[in-house]
């Protein structure tokens, strides 16, 4: 009984059942390859911005190293190795290409860690999050990639940020719920 109710208690936040993100893949007429995911999370639009929108907010839910990239303010750089310097070979550049504050956010990655596959073909794919309001203290957040082509390299990438989005997704509900401010 004891299992079952810790089960339970870790399955449904605030006592309703969580819906998986469920990551659904659509060919363009150009045929590209689009992958789009979301998920609602109980926290304003304001604070979901400042996390997908600033270094702090990064920090604390998609990687331990953020900063923007010195003179190139719509640049941000990442990366999992805690001890990651400026511009070595574990970081991860994002190149922010459009903005909408509070609502949307797009970036491409422009430098991925050394030996990422398929990096030719990734540094052309586009990814937007758009936050909208869905009821009282709650966000929609929907996370879109775009560009993918349908080729060996875009099916690889496509199954790899299938899981790897959704996953992100999760880590960013997560943070927010747990925010306090």
């Amino acid at each position: 009984m004891t299992a079952l109710l810790a089960l339970l208690l870790l399955t449904t936040p605030q006592g309703e059942p969580r819906p998986a993100i469920v990551p659904e893949i659509v060919a363009e007429a150009d045929g590209t390859r689009t992958l789009r995911m979301e998920t609602v999370v109980g926290a304003t639009a304001d604070k979901a911005w400042t996390m997908i929108a600033t270094p702090e907010g990064w920090r604390r839910w998609a990687a331990p190293v953020a900063r923007v990239v010195p003179g190139e303010e719509d640049m941000l750089e990442t990366s999992y190795a805690e001890d990651a310097k400026p511009g070595d070979a574990t970081t991860i550049r994002q190149h922010f290409v459009a903005w909408i504050p509070g609502r949307m956010l797009a970036f491409r990655t422009v430098k991925a860690p050394e030996g990422f596959p398929h990096f030719e073909t990734y540094k052309k794919v586009i990814t937007v999050i758009e936050l909208s309001p869905a009821g009282e203290g709650r966000t929609r957040i929907a996370l879109t990639a775009v560009n993918y082509p349908d080729d060996a390299a875009g099916r690889a990438l496509l199954d790899f940020f299938r899981k790897g989005n959704a996953e992100t997704l999760v880590k960013l509900r997560d943070a927010l719920e747990a925010s306090d401010d």
